[in-house]
């Protein structure tokens, strides 16, 4: 385990599952500056570890994110409203480089990330799930863009965010400019949650998929989440040009030839990365 200040960082090796649980529980994983970091930190550390094919990000006690520390904003726990808005506002600006560098890391991480959301994410909480891959929640999963409710623009990427996993420029506009939460069942409803299961059965449902997962191709699921979300930029032409370099490298990959032997022989797959 690495040691981290509000970050868990857990590797199951044999199952080639990591898992980066975000630890402040008190704040409901409310996200400060060290945090971010950490969390990025934790990411690319699974990202670049040949052991790992697949990460989930959790958070612990009841929430899984409850967006950004409001220690961090306007306010300030002594009432005095010192915070972001009594600094200088480029300063401010540069600040968004940890929120940039942990929601791209995560976008970025070659491997699939689950997210396991376990209770409320909102605000950039809400960001960071969306970031995420996969999503599995429980009926406790709940979802709001918080910011317009204390007067703020979703500064952790949320309007590019929203709408490509909502599915729908409107349902994403009302989010924004509501506040309104997002149920489960709607989340479900709307694809945004990819499994919606009993709250006892999370983590085991979870990590079944992620071990699914990490039991499959790595290159060929490594090269899919790399165009799924290139192809979100491209044109069909450049998108078909790509998809074509993406299958000649599976094509002559070792991993290839062991996936065809393993369905002739009716056994499961033994994948080495190669």
């Amino acid at each position: 385990m690495t040691d981290y200040e509000f970050v868990l960082y857990d590797c199951d090796s044999d199952a080639g599952v990591a898992r980066v649980t975000l630890n402040r529980p008190d704040r409901l994983n409310a996200l400060n500056d060290q945090m971010q970091i950490e969390i990025a930190d934790a990411v690319a550390k699974a990202d670049s570890d040949p052991n790992v094919r697949v990460v989930v990000i959790t958070g612990a006690g009841r929430a899984f994110c409850a967006g950004g520390d409001l220690n961090n904003l306007g306010g300030s726990d002594d009432g005095s409203g010192e915070g972001w808005t009594s600094g200088n506002a480029d300063e401010v600006r540069r600040s968004f480089r940890l929120a940039q560098e942990m929601i791209l890391g995560v976008q970025r991480c070659e491997k699939p990330v689950i997210a396991m959301v376990n209770g409320v994410a909102t605000g950039a909480g809400l960001d960071l799930a969306c970031a995420c891959d996969i999503r599995i929640g429980t009926p406790r999963s709940r979802f709001m863009s918080a910011y317009v409710r204390i007067g703020l623009f979703p500064g952790f990427g949320g309007t590019w965010l929203y709408p490509r996993t909502l599915g729908s420029l409107g349902r994403a506009a009302e989010m924004l400019f509501t506040g309104d939460f997002l149920e489960a069942e709607e989340a479900y409803r709307l694809g945004f949650l990819n499994r919606l299961v009993p709250e006892d059965e999370l983590e085991a449902t979870t990590m079944a998929m992620a071990e699914r997962i990490a039991a499959g191709p790595p290159i060929a699921i490594r090269l899919s989440k790399l165009m799924l979300y290139k192809g979100l930029e491209f044109d069909r032409e450049p998108a078909m040009k790509m998809a074509a370099a993406g299958e000649t490298i599976t094509l002559t990959s070792r991993d290839h030839i062991e996936g065809v032997a393993a369905f002739r022989e009716k056994r499961d797959a033994q994948y080495q990365d190669h």
